[in-house]
């Protein structure tokens, strides 16, 4: 029978011990704070800011957002987080994403300050990932896919581990987070030759294309652990991972849904990043 990987109890476990935290540090007259940069009134940006408040104010930390037109100009916005850079109040700053076409996104990248970088957009932080150093602040998908697979205890020692997916976002630091594993890691894409036959031979599969259902059953065994990326629309404008869950959950060992597994978590591991910023002010 399949085990079904949900995040909630991972999310709640990292709340848990969030919660913890936040009262040690109120004890130190801390309070940590996220400062949310977004730009224009995108539904999407808005559902997903209106869920962030939400959690931040269910564990503690306080929010406050930063709205700009889409129309700003690169060096406004880097003026405005230049002024959350050095604002005590504010012990992490998140930037939506993707930025209009117009906007120097590598500016803003290095703009942003490392120690306030809490979705690691700062290349400092992503090199430190590429180094080995796990402790500071990571790309929260590929964070919250890890959290999954050690709170379910799956090994990766040693494991062949594919992952599908080969962007800065997920991908990579996602395989260097493997790899600090011991697990042997393959990345692959969406021109991969064989690609059935290379996650069939894996132990581990992640699967981040973005496309919706696109992983059937010829993409995996009955042993195989499949954790799922992918968050887009199915052809029924239903919200679907890039694995077809109706026909894989059933043929495999284990697997996370969508919605309710990766994504549930990630939240979760970017407020904690906000968390470990105020701990290092």
């Amino acid at each position: 029978m399949t085990d079904i990987l949900k995040g909630k109890a991972v999310a709640q476990k990292i709340k848990d011990q969030m919660k913890k935290d936040i009262d040690e540090l109120r004890k130190a007259n801390k309070r940590p704070r996220l400062g949310i940069v977004r730009l224009g009134n995108n539904p999407g940006d808005i559902s997903y800011e209106k869920s962030i408040i939400k959690n931040c104010d269910n564990v503690g930390i306080e929010s406050k957002v930063y709205e700009r037109d889409t129309d700003i100009k690169t060096e406004d916005l880097v003026e405005l987080i230049e002024e959350l850079n050095q604002d005590a109040e504010i012990s992490g700053i998140l930037v939506f994403r993707p930025l209009p076409e117009h906007i120097d996104e590598e500016i803003i990248r290095n703009t942003i300050s490392p120690l306030k970088d809490v979705d690691c957009m700062h290349p400092l932080n992503l090199e430190k990932i590429f180094e080995g150093n796990m402790d500071g602040f990571a790309p929260c998908t590929p964070k919250a896919a890890m959290e999954i697979l050690k709170h379910y205890d799956i090994p990766l020692e040693g494991k062949n581990v594919v992952v599908v997916n080969r962007s800065m976002v997920v991908g990579k630091p996602l395989a260097m987070m493997l790899l600090n594993e011991n697990a042997t890691v393959t990345i692959c894409h969406s021109r991969t030759q064989d690609l059935n036959q290379v996650t069939q031979n894996a132990d581990v599969v992640v699967v981040a294309l973005g496309k919706a259902k696109f992983f059937d059953e010829s993409y995996f065994t009955e042993e195989s652990v499949v954790i799922d990326v992918g968050v887009s629309l199915d052809e029924d404008g239903k919200l679907s991972g890039d694995a077809d869950y109706d026909k894989v959950s059933s043929q495999v060992n284990k697997i996370t849904p969508v919605p309710g597994g990766v994504g549930s978590v990630t939240t979760s591991i970017l407020l904690s990043q906000v968390v470990l910023a105020c701990k290092n002010m």
